[in-house]
């Protein structure tokens, strides 16, 4: 297999040329203290992370959406972000985050790479998706909507928010925390292989919908044309979207999520059939109606933030038909090749991606908050 990758990536190569394969900007560095992988982490929670909020019994439990709420394309930092941002205004807050994530376990962190796609896809990287349920304000807010009922890492941004509030009252918003939190899970579960800096910035929002859920955040049965319309529409292309699609390297998936539209005998796919019986066997008793079994969401280096997903999708060894769907475009299946023989590309690529996406929608002073507390948004 590894020849056949090598052929077709190099031919991909040529053919994409600097589109598939950009390199981080300089400067785009870690910093101190890179993290270094724990010998045997406990296995993520899950990308869908698992919580114990139900999640929908099939996929028909998402309707068809309409389509995404459309955003400006971005510049790559986002508009007024800047690297260093709280240098001069609270020194510590990056290290403070950093820190806070560290002592997560590995589900945890893999539920805030999570966490910050969620946010950055509903309202733009607001923390809009942090702001809890208010009877006199907003009973319904993003975090019960059916995509976030599994969402994960919320304790760890309220502990990093507490400690920054701590050293710096009124100063680093919950978005900021958010995209670092982000950055700082992917750094730890690829060793610090996926490594670069996070401007900051954000302001707070103050709106949080959950009907704004289904619309713009994509299902896991959605197929390469809605996956591309639904990045594009916040200002990502497809490069992009392949890229990041390398998070579902890590954490475990409710059978539910998969299993009506990916498993038979009620629907045949393309998935590899000894991997498809596997999975039967490990979802059975969700298909009898009992606990809804979560299965490891890639089955060799489930604790890794690596490129082994993208092997996988060659594969066919994959739960979700949007990850499948990424072998049914010529131009996504060149870069599922790419990202498979190169990880060093990808990990510059996801990098990158997770920049850019954490530009999306920004709020500024003019139409946002510096929240006191990240589940609330500030009293008069």
């Amino acid at each position: 297999m590894a020849t056949k990758l090598a052929v077709l990536a190099t031919l991909v190569l040529a053919l994409l040329g600097p589109v598939s394969c950009q390199q981080q900007q300089a400067g785009y560095g870690y910093g101190a203290g890179s993290p270094t992988p724990t010998s045997s982490p406990p296995p993520p929670a899950a990308y869908p992370p698992m919580t114990t909020s139900p999640t929908p019994s099939s996929p028909t439990a998402y309707p068809p959406p309409p389509p995404p709420t459309p955003s400006p394309p971005p510049p790559a930092a986002g508009a007024g972000l800047s690297v260093g941002y709280y240098k001069d205004k609270c020194a510590e807050a990056e290290t403070i985050v950093q820190e806070a994530v560290r002592a997560a376990d590995a589900g945890t962190k893999a539920g805030l790479v999570r966490l910050f796609f969620h946010d950055c896809f509903v309202q733009g990287c607001d923390a809009s998706v942090l702001l809890k349920p208010d009877n006199d304000t907003n009973p319904q807010p993003e975090m019960l909507g059916v995509p976030n009922l599994s969402l994960r890492g919320f304790e760890v941004i309220d502990a990093a928010k507490a400690a920054v509030e701590a050293r710096c009252p009124g100063v680093v918003s919950c978005a900021d925390i958010v995209a670092f939190a982000g950055r700082d899970a992917s750094a730890f579960l690829s060793g610090g292989a996926i490594n670069f800096t996070m401007p900051a910035g954000r302001y707070d929002g103050t709106v949080s919908l959950a009907n704004e859920t289904l619309p713009n955040l994509p299902p896991p049965f959605a197929d390469v044309r809605r996956l591309k319309a639904m990045f594009a529409a916040k200002g990502l292309d497809t490069v992009d979207m392949v890229a990041l699609s390398g998070a579902h390297s890590i954490g475990r998936s409710h059978c539910s999520s998969f299993s009506s539209d990916r498993l038979p005998p009620s629907n045949t796919s393309d998935m590899d059939p000894a991997f498809a019986a596997t999975l039967q066997a490990s979802c059975a008793s969700s298909a009898n109606g009992a606990a809804d079994n979560t299965v490891v969401q890639d089955y060799r280096t489930p604790d890794q933030l690596d490129n082994q997903y993208y092997r996988n999708v060659i594969s066919h060894k994959v739960l979700f038909a949007s990850d499948a769907a990424l072998l049914k475009s010529s131009d996504t299946l060149g870069l599922v090749y790419v990202a498979a023989f190169s990880q060093k590309l990808w990990q510059d690529k996801f990098g990158q991606a997770m920049v850019k996406m954490g530009g999306v929608q920004v709020k500024t002073a003019a139409n946002g908050e510096i929240r006191r507390m990240c589940g609330y948004v500030n009293k008069p």
